[in-house]
């Protein structure tokens, strides 16, 4: 059975067998699949996750910080006890299954990084 490379990308999976961990610590890829031993060290996903993070946390954090303003108006300093872990959590959990879904991207689309050797 194939294995979808997003979806073991932004598990943080192998995109080539779906099997072994993609990274070794929060954001470090490993050299090599410990399942498949596909090299995984071509890989490079740049700064592209890190934008889609940051659009994505930035937008819920100002929208809830605004929709909260309009409604309650609370001092500023609440705004900021309240939205910036909002948005601190946001980035951390969306950074890691982004960049697996960028390198599972190179991978299934046998970019010059991370090519598929069948």
């Amino acid at each position: 059975m194939a294995v979808n490379p997003y979806l073991a990308g932004a598990a943080g999976r192998c995109p080539n067998c779906g099997e072994g961990p993609l990274f070794e610590g929060f954001l470090k890829v490993s050299p090599r699949c410990e399942a498949c031993g596909f090299d995984l060290a071509r890989a490079d996903s740049g700064d592209g996750p890190a934008v889609f993070v940051i659009l994505i946390a930035g937008f819920a954090s100002a929208f809830g910080a605004l929709i909260t303003e309009v409604v309650a108006h609370p001092p500023i300093w609440l705004h900021l006890v309240i939205w910036l872990p909002v948005a601190t959590f946001l980035c951390l959990a969306l950074l890691r299954p982004f960049k697996g879904l960028m390198l599972a991207a190179q991978f299934a689309n046998k970019a010059s990084e991370a090519r598929r050797d069948d």
